[in-house]
């Protein structure tokens, strides 16, 4: 009996080195393997929910085609080489104490030997904690993360004993809503009466003793929890300070989720100048895309990627896939099928628009990030575009492509200029040219022209008043 149990012991412990062994690391995986989607005639079923960054559940977007061409250009952004990797992607920075976060940025910008560092909102010198440091490409993201909510603990002094620690509590979450603030007395800022949002607050722990109590507090950017401080020993009675302050998260980047130090920095840098090792520089440094892993996802064409970098419209027919719920004016990140961030846009296409549409704009751009060029240009080869060449070498348009009085009139009812407004009659005209001080009806063309109703425009001091005739 004690033979069978011995061996079962050894069959079950080979079973699970077996089971070990055939395990794969997921954080490795997405570093060495192919991320690459291909197109097919159906939608392909994949399990997606491990993929890295933006192609995170990627089957569960809205199909609108599966047919592209793919372009050997781009990479997944896990395998840019290191070179481009260090100058697309930003650090998840433990800000240390003392030192201003220019300071800071300062020094990163020196160690990693980088021309342009910024960061998602300043800290306090004394303040640690969450600091987003962007490098270079990624720079064009610090004004969307300047603008995220934060996250704080805080340690606050009461100037005199309270009755308990449930008075403190019940005062921090009644201080929750939109507050009125002003910045402390010693501040960078002009000191003006502004709003701010509490999104939510609550205490973690007091100590009678000490009178020091410690609170968690969600907030809006630009709070200033200093002033929260004191506002709290005002509630109380007993007036108020803040001790000490750490920031926890900032966007969607908190403290848990890959932070390093100033001297992780440097010892990958050293790492990788003198040992040629670049895996603890892939480690400080993540990409770019991880910062735009909460917005809503447009994914392109490979052939329409470098027009929008050039900065044309996000057209309906260059889009393969599309995210659920997006909304009209809602900010989106528009991608590539390797899991690279093109641009952020405003929306102008609800999902459902989307869905039943076959042409249109679907969005704006807000900012583009990928650099030009990354994709070769592929505009201009189809056939509208190719009869315009041809309608220009032949001096019935002009040189800028307008058209002229040699045009064709089926050129000029077929053809739409999405650069130029659009009249009440649905045409593409050039929009009205008005001189400061001079309605358009000054000189003698009247109120109304071919039926159009006209705007006239009267200008108080720079503001100008606009009264519309019909």
């Amino acid at each position: 009996m004690a033979e069978l149990t011995g061996s079962a012991k050894k069959k079950s412990k080979k079973e699970k080195k077996k089971s070990t062994d055939g395990a794969v690391d997921i954080g490795e995986a997405q570093t060495t393997d192919d991320f690459v989607i291909k197109p097919d005639s159906k939608p392909t079923k994949l399990n997606t929910a491990d993929w890295p960054l933006l192609l995170k559940n990627y089957d569960k977007l809205n199909v609108r085609t599966g047919h592209y061409t793919p372009i050997p250009s781009g990479c997944s952004p896990l395998k840019r080489p290191i070179e481009d990797y260090v100058r697309s992607g930003f650090i998840n920075l433990d800000k240390p104490a003392n030192p201003s976060s220019h300071e800071v940025v300062a020094w990163i910008r020196r160690i990693l030997r980088v021309e342009k560092t910024g960061h998602s909102g300043t800290l306090d010198p004394k303040v640690t904690g969450c600091l987003i440091v962007c490098v270079e490409r990624a720079t064009r993201l610090v004004k969307s993360q300047q603008g995220a909510g934060k996250e704080y603990v805080c340690v606050v002094r009461l100037h005199s004993a309270i009755d308990g620690q449930e008075e403190l509590a019940r005062t921090i979450e009644h201080l929750t809503g939109a507050l009125f603030q002003r910045p402390p007395l010693i501040s960078a800022v002009k000191r003006q009466l502004r709003i701010r949002t509490i999104y939510e607050s609550k205490l973690i722990q007091y100590d009678p003793e000490s009178r020091l109590g410690v609170f968690w507090v969600s907030c809006e950017a630009g709070t200033y929890i200093r002033t929260l401080c004191v506002h709290v020993g005002l509630l109380l009675g007993v007036g108020g300070q803040m001790q000490e302050l750490r920031r926890v998260r900032s966007g969607i980047m908190s403290e848990k989720e890959g932070m390093v130090t100033m001297h992780d920095v440097l010892d990958a840098q050293w790492m990788h100048d003198n040992q040629k090792d670049e895996s603890y520089l892939r480690r400080v440094i993540r990409p770019l895309e991880a910062l735009l892993t909460s917005h809503k996802r447009i994914v392109l064409k490979d052939s329409a990627v470098n027009a929008v970098c050039y900065g044309a419209k996000i057209m309906l027919p260059g889009v393969l896939r599309f995210e659920d719920g997006i909304e009209q004016n809602e900010e989106i990140v528009v991608m590539t099928t390797k899991g690279e961030a093109v641009c952020l846009g405003i929306a102008l296409m609800t999902t459902a628009t989307m869905a039943t549409c076959d042409h249109g704009i679907v969005a704006k751009i807000k900012r583009v990030i990928m650099e030009r060029d990354t994709y070769p240009r592929k505009w201009g080869l189809g056939p509208k575009a190719s009869l315009k060449k041809k309608l220009i070498k032949e001096g019935l348009l002009d040189k800028y492509g307008k058209a002229n009085e040699k045009t064709p009139q089926d050129w000029k009812s077929s053809y739409v200029d999405y650069n130029v407004a659009k009249g009440n009659n649905g045409a593409a005209v050039p929009p009205a040219q008005v001189t400061p001080g001079k309605s358009p009806e000054a000189d003698g063309a009247g109120a109304k022209v071919r039926g159009h109703s006209v705007a006239r425009f009267r200008f108080v001091g720079e503001r100008p008043i606009i009264e519309h005739l019909v």
